[in-house]
């Protein structure tokens, strides 16, 4: 099963239409944006101390990602590697530990989710110069 790394995963980010990346909190967090509307972080597993998970989950990279609340009950019941979203509204967002447990269509098929959850709640001027790029 081929899963991705958090180099992969950074590209794949980035090639999201107007998407930036940024560092609010320290070289150890990143946050993409898509109009300077955050869809997503990656963060290395041990800087997440107090986070109830194993030891060896927090040698991973970790990628916060919004969802719709149903189905992120529904991911985290599938994959034990989807928590609720650490440092997140753990309703509507995933903390997703990228330990190569998680098949790559899956991984993004849920940063693609987190992208269109944020530009659907985008005035419609953002939401159709966005489209002008897709």
């Amino acid at each position: 099963m081929k899963s991705l790394n958090e180099q992969q995963v950074e590209t794949y980010l980035l090639s999201k239409p107007q998407t930036s990346l940024y560092y609010p909190f320290g070289d150890d967090c990143k946050v993409f944006k898509v109009k300077n509307k955050m869809f997503a972080t990656i963060a290395h597993g041990s800087t997440a101390k107090s986070a109830k998970t194993s030891d060896e989950a927090k040698t991973h990279f970790w990628m916060n990602l919004k969802c719709d609340p149903d189905e992120a009950v529904m991911l985290r019941d599938i994959f034990p590697s989807v928590i609720p979203g650490y440092h997140m509204n753990k309703s509507s967002w995933n903390s997703i530990i990228l330990d190569g447990s998680i098949p790559q269509g899956e991984i993004e098929r849920m940063m693609d989710n987190s992208y269109m959850l944020v530009v659907s709640k985008m005035t419609k001027k953002d939401q159709q110069s966005l489209s002008l790029h897709m």
